[in-house]
């Protein structure tokens, strides 16, 4: 219902809301379907994207058709509990995640560089 009160005034979203939200801290066997069955409840869901890997297990992004949609579902499921785990729903924002991965793209290329020329490394020190 509040859904429907948000859609009849002329409410203005914060920036940040979009139909794309990033879920966190989920049980690691979750199966699509469970994700649809909780997420479903508000609003028809565009795409779901579970995490497979050991970097992203545990995560998903949900899209949602509408934008109200995608704020009702993030107003009712931070903090649900699923499999005895808080889930934590955030708005998806593209310049967060890319500064998350370039900083691992960074220290992995500095790692291999101090690797190649025996820079502060343990094994360097006792040479």
């Amino acid at each position: 219902m509040a859904a429907i009160s948000l859609r009849k005034g002329n409410t203005r979203l914060p920036p940040e809301v979009n139909r794309v939200l990033y879920v966190r801290n989920l049980p690691f066997n979750i199966t699509s379907e469970e994700m649809y069955d909780i997420f479903g409840k508000y609003g028809a869901i565009r795409q779901i994207r579970i995490g497979t890997n050991k970097d992203t297990r545990g995560t998903a992004f949900v899209v949602y058709e509408d934008i109200y949609d995608a704020k009702t579902a993030v107003d009712h499921l931070s903090g649900f509990n699923v499999a005895n785990r808080y889930l934590i729903v955030l708005y998806y924002q593209q310049a967060k995640m890319g500064k998350k991965f370039d900083q691992k793209k960074k220290e992995e290329e500095i790692q291999k560089l101090q690797e190649k020329y025996g820079i502060g490394t343990p094994a360097s020190k006792d040479k």
